[in-house]
């Protein structure tokens, strides 16, 4: 292989240290450890060239961590006995180092861990690539992001690289977001910077731009002058569950509707980008999060599930929102006078989160709207609802769908979980599915005014009961809004 010119190779061999910050922590066992064991399994970490250092103020030793992780890994659903054999052969790839999160002390002993396995690689200084991945409270990541800056930096001028993932909450409003991204950008550049939302590694979500501009039908139909609406829609039929404390302090427009939703919103609005490299894409997002026009009060409406505040965590008083559903406009040629509805909630009648695309009456037909339905989780599908003779000697009209569900039709194919696929696109360097900065900034721009009202008290939430559809005035908006309910017809997972 060409040595020193050809970067490209380079960046792409040699010895990975992925970090897992904050590793005895619930999110690192829960999600990061199981999506590196599932790349682990599929071949997309070597064991001859990766190492995956755990690193957290616990003082524990390498098998204890490992004892942790090990119940979490997926080895269950109808492994076969070499996948069984997997997990002790990844756990072993496991090191634990323990240290606290402003100490240079830790982060020393980090960086010697790291050294060690690379020169165990025989990688050549500077060629190595190491990934930090905060699984860690946003409080921490300035400390944490200088200690590595200070101490744990790959000599990236031979073609290696060291690059950060963070996690959402990033911030709580514009200003602390802008806070945050300052005292991060001053230690990193910004490709070096991967803000995760792991709705935007979701199939259904990285489906949305191919099916947009590869399909010719979606093409002209697209606009202001077919569709009527559109609603992006997040349910939960459980509540806070033990976690009222944490989330209390931001409430469901922080928790879903500023990131996950509308990331998708930007991928259903967004105009074609010059060319799919990841800034071309990330540039057309911007201009749609730029061109939302301010919330109207009239077009928010807020909820609380009763028995909210039973939570002992949670104050008697919480006016924090556990449900919101708001009408989003956007400001230009093609969706002008368009209502973009973000629906999310806890404690509702059913789990699910949705693309619903609402088209325009036919003139003279009465029977129920086109829609085009994207449904993300659970039985990931796409289905078009569309109005058909009904069988038989009468001529009367019925609503019917055009299904593709993947469970059926992609049988055995199994459906990547998002932080597999968003952990491989770090170790890749490619930034599509992530956030930058000025991304960020945009979002915060639309919420931070109606958040700042909601935390002093002057929007309030109304009560709903768990269990139920949300508010009624959620319902009412809707209608406002001009999304019209099909009666009568309800869509049925195709069953294999």
């Amino acid at each position: 292989m060409a040595s020193g010119g050809n970067n490209e190779n380079v960046t792409e061999t040699g010895s990975l240290s992925i970090v897992v910050l904050g590793a005895s922590g619930d999110l690192a066992k829960k999600k990061t450890f199981p999506a590196l064991f599932n790349l682990y399994r599929q071949g997309f970490l070597h064991p001859d060239e990766v190492c995956i250092l755990g690193y957290a103020r616990t003082k524990i030793s390498d098998d204890e961590l490992r004892n942790r992780i090990r119940g979490y890994l997926p080895h269950g659903k109808g492994a076969s006995n070499d996948q069984a054999e997997d997990v002790p052969k990844f756990l072993q790839l496991i090191k634990y180092v323990s240290g606290s999160y402003d100490s240079e002390d830790g982060f020393h002993s980090l960086d010697k861990e790291i050294s060690a396995h690379e020169l165990s690689k025989h990688t050549a200084e500077g060629s190595s690539r190491r990934l930090f991945y905060f699984a860690l409270p946003p409080s921490v990541y300035p400390s944490v992001c200088k200690m590595i800056k200070n101490c744990c930096m790959n000599k990236s001028d031979r073609g290696g690289w060291t690059r950060i993932v963070v996690e959402k909450p990033f911030g709580k409003d514009l200003e602390s977001a802008e806070q945050l991204s300052t005292q991060i950008g001053e230690l990193f550049d910004e490709p070096q910077i991967y803000r995760i939302d792991h709705y935007l590694g979701k199939e259904l979500v990285q489906n949305l731009l191919v099916l947009r501009f590869a399909n010719r039908f979606f093409l002209p139909l697209w606009n202001r002058d077919n569709i009527d609406n559109v609603q992006i829609v997040f349910r939960e039929d459980f509540g806070t569950e033990g976690r009222g404390g944490y989330f209390d302090q931001y409430g469901i427009i922080r928790d879903i509707i500023q990131n996950h939703l509308l990331q998708v919103l930007c991928l259903v609005a967004m105009e074609k980008p010059v060319s799919l490299k990841p800034e071309h894409i990330r540039d057309e997002k911007v201009k749609v999060l730029q061109s939302v026009i301010p919330l109207k009060d009239e077009e928010v409406v807020l909820g609380q599930y009763d028995g909210y505040t039973e939570d002992p965590t949670v104050p008697d008083n919480s006016n924090t929102p556990t449900f919101a559903t708001m009408v989003l406009r956007i400001h230009n040629e093609r969706w002008e006078g368009v209502p973009f509805i973000l629906k999310a909630g806890k404690a509702l009648n059913s789990r699910k989160a949705e693309i619903r695309v609402q088209f325009k009456d036919v003139p003279g037909q009465k029977q129920g709207r086109n829609e085009f339905v994207i449904r993300l989780q659970p039985s990931e599908a796409m289905y078009m609802k569309l109005t058909v003779k009904q069988p038989g000697l009468e001529m009367s009209t019925i609503q019917s769908e055009l299904d593709l569900s993947y469970g059926q039709r992609y049988q055995g194919v199994p459906i990547p979980e998002a932080y597999e696929r968003l952990i491989l696109d770090t170790i890749r360097g490619d930034q599509q599915h992530f956030v930058r900065r000025d991304e960020l900034k945009a979002a915060w721009e639309i919420f931070t005014p109606l958040l700042h009202r909601i935390d002093r008290g002057e929007v309030k939430s109304v009560s709903y009961k768990p269990g139920s559809r949300g508010p009624v005035e959620a319902d009412q908006l809707l209608e406002r809004a001009g999304y019209v309910q099909t009666h009568g017809y309800i869509w049925i997972p195709p069953t294999l």
